[in-house]
């Protein structure tokens, strides 16, 4: 009867990263901004470590779900960003002489600033659904947690696409 009803897969897929990455790859190469890509790959390894993090019902070491957590979402990050990279440089013009911490150019991986904000968007959108749900005198929206996380990741995408 096993073979017939499959489990829950318990499993921090490869094959899972690897489709994900080609994904992010074809966006990036169809014109989709690679702050986007980051976004939504962000939100998306933060959200499997999340889960995968709650997998585990012992603790075993201090601080065992955060480090679950961030082994999941970097071995989901690492392996894509090589394939994505697009740069933007900054300068900054304060005091010193050029190559000084305050006056030199700075390189920024904009793949891994689009995870940042991704994974930012996923970490707080349950408190902001914890908030929605006081202010509203204890009701909740259908699918109230769902909506602030993909209006959230939406709205920045579309003004991350457009703006920069």
């Amino acid at each position: 009867m096993g073979l017939l009803i499959p489990g829950v897969a318990k499993a921090h897929c490869p094959l899972c990263v690897a489709g994900a990455g080609v994904l992010a790859v074809g966006a990036a190469y169809f014109g989709v901004s690679t702050y986007v890509v980051g976004i939504l790959l962000g939100a998306f390894a933060l959200a499997l470590g999340l889960w995968t993090a709650r997998l585990v019902k012992k603790e075993y070491v201090p601080h065992q779900k955060s480090i679950l957590t961030a082994l999941v979402f970097l071995s989901t990050i690492i392996p894509i960003s090589p394939l994505i990279q697009h740069y933007v440089s900054f300068n900054v013009y304060w005091f010193g002489e050029y190559g000084s911490l305050f006056n030199s150019t700075y390189m920024v991986n904009r793949f891994l600033v689009g995870c940042v904000l991704g994974a930012f968007i996923m970490y707080i959108s349950p408190y902001l659904s914890r908030k929605l749900y006081k202010l509203r005198e204890n009701k909740l929206i259908p699918y109230q947690g769902m909506v602030i996380t993909f209006a959230l990741l939406i709205v920045s995408s579309l003004i991350v696409q457009f703006v920069f």
